[in-house]
Parts: C-alpha cells; structure tokens; sequence
C-alpha cells in the first residue's frame, strides 16, 4: 500500500486523519450546506480518513443551533459513512455539550470531540463530571487539549483519570508539548494519542500519534495524506523533506489567524476557502503576504 492511499479499515474510527473542516461561507454570510457537502466528499475522495465538523476551524461559536445541527447532517451525508464524522460538541454547560452529542448520535457520527469546560478555570472534579456526562450519551468521546485557549490543561495524569472513568478514548494533543506523548503512553495505555496541532505532526507521530486531527489537509490533502502516512510508518526519508517543505504553512494552525490563513489556501490551491464570521477579520496585509508567499511556493513545488 502507497503512502497515499488510506487504509481500507479502521479498527477505530477516530484513527487516520481526520480533517477538522473549514466551513464555506457566502459573501452574505451564510453557510453554504451544497459546497460544505462537495467539500467533505472531496477530502475523503483525496485520500483523508474523515472530518471533524464544528471544530473551531469550522467557527462552530458563530452558527445558529440550526445551522450547526445541519452541518453535522451535511457531513455524515457527504461522507456516505457515519463513523467517518466526529462532529465537535464543545459548549458552555455539560447539559448543552450532551445535547450536542446526543444530535451527532442521532445523525450518524461514529464519534464526537469535546473541550474540557472553558467558561471558567474548571478544576478536576468539575472537569471529570463534564466529560462522564458527555460520554453517557454513548459515542466514543476524544478529549481536546487545548490549555492555551481554554486555560484548563488536561494533563496526561488527568487524561488517564478520564480514561479510568471510560469518559475518553483518545485526546486531540495541541499543548504543542511532544513530551506528553510518552508520559500518557506510560500512565495510560490504552487511550489513543492524536496530533493536534500541524505543526507538531512528525514529532508526535513517531512518539506513537495514530490519527491526525488537521487543519491544512483543507487546502492540500493529498500531500498532507502522504506526509502522515509517511510519518506513521517511521519513514524519514519521505516524511522529513515533505514536513520541512509544508511546516511554513503548517504553524499557521497553532496561530491565532489560523481560520483565516488555512481558507486563503483553500483558496489559492482552487478551492474554496471564502471569508469568515465576525469577529475574525481578515489577515492583516503582512500576515497575507507571508501565507500567499508560502502557499504558492507548495504550489510551485507540486504539493496538492
């Protein structure tokens, strides 16, 4: 089997890459559901493994209850297999994030991705009770990392507390701390590591990442699919020249615009990428400059 191809099966569903999608969006405003639906079926025809709907690159906080139930629907529709879909189900309350999850079970998901409560600095008792409620919905939960922004740091002693409890079966890691991999891997077997930030992919897949939670495989599937598979079966000598290649574009994913720069390479790579919801703006002109320049320079090089 080539780098390229995915995997004919998953044992388990949030293994592979898992595109965290970028949402089209009319110049109105609204969602486009038709584009959403050929975007998904085109990442996965490109080789990825499945889509993460309402994830922050998919400005899940600005959509309507409305829009955000449908474009759930849209991607288990688009994607021709439920498990494929791992919508994201963050909310303020636990009471809200179940019902979210209990609308990805009702869809079809196979799976569901949750941030730890983020309203406020949640302790560990609070956090634990958030994710046992979630995960009495009944789909496999994927704990998302992301102490940055949320200001509530799920440790790997915490994340095998959550695994014990049966509320988690794997974590999105974007602390950006490769360290953590081989701490969870000793305290916690059995729960699955996943890349959660572009940038930190060959590291944490060669400390043992079995599935890729990504943001540029929006723009350039293909040569991010070959870059993970590559990665995943410890082979350097394709996985190190690709990573060097591609990293100018992927740190954007760890960076504040990261929204705004991955669909300016949507749209330069001939997709549609589109603007954002408010309260983003637009890259600045020296932020678009510098994503221009090294999104036509993948380009220039052959990467798709």
């Amino acid at each position: 089997m080539t780098h390229e191809q995915a995997p004919v099966h998953r044992a388990h569903p949030w293994h592979g890459i898992m595109v965290a999608t970028a949402l089209p969006l009319r110049d109105d405003g609204a969602v486009d559901h038709d584009a959403y639906a050929e975007h998904v079926a085109w990442l996965i025809g490109q080789g990825c493994d499945g889509v993460v709907p309402n994830g922050s690159l998919g400005e899940y906080q600005t959509l309507t209850d409305d829009e955000r139930a449908r474009v759930v629907r849209t991607a288990v529709q688009a994607a021709g297999d439920g498990s494929r879909v791992m919508p994201g189900v963050s909310a303020y309350g636990s009471a809200e994030a179940a019902r979210w999850a209990e609308q990805a079970a009702e869809a079809g998901a196979g799976s569901v991705l949750l941030l730890p409560p983020n309203t406020y600095r949640a302790d560990e008792r609070s956090v634990r009770a958030h994710y046992a409620e979630v995960a009495a919905v009944g789909l496999p939960v994927v704990a998302y990392n992301n102490p940055l922004d949320t200001k509530v740091d799920l440790t790997p002693s915490l994340l095998a507390r959550l695994h014990t409890d049966g509320s988690v079966v794997a974590v999105k890691e974007f602390s950006g701390d490769v360290r953590r991999a081989y701490e969870l891997a000793e305290l916690a077997p059995g729960l699955d590591l996943l890349v959660g930030a572009d940038d930190v992919l060959l590291e944490l897949a060669l400390a043992g990442a079995v599935g890729w939670i990504a943001g540029y495989p929006n723009a350039l599937p293909r040569s991010c699919a070959t870059l993970y598979r590559a990665a995943a079966a410890g082979d350097l000598d394709t996985a190190l020249p690709l990573y060097r290649s591609l990293h100018p574009l992927l740190r954007w994913d760890s960076k504040v615009e990261f929204v705004q720069a991955i669909k300016l390479s949507m749209d330069l790579a001939g997709r549609y990428g589109g603007p954002t919801r408010a309260p983003r703006v637009p890259l600045a002109p020296e932020q678009e400059a510098v994503v221009r320049a090294a999104t036509e320079k993948a380009l220039a090089e052959g990467h798709a």
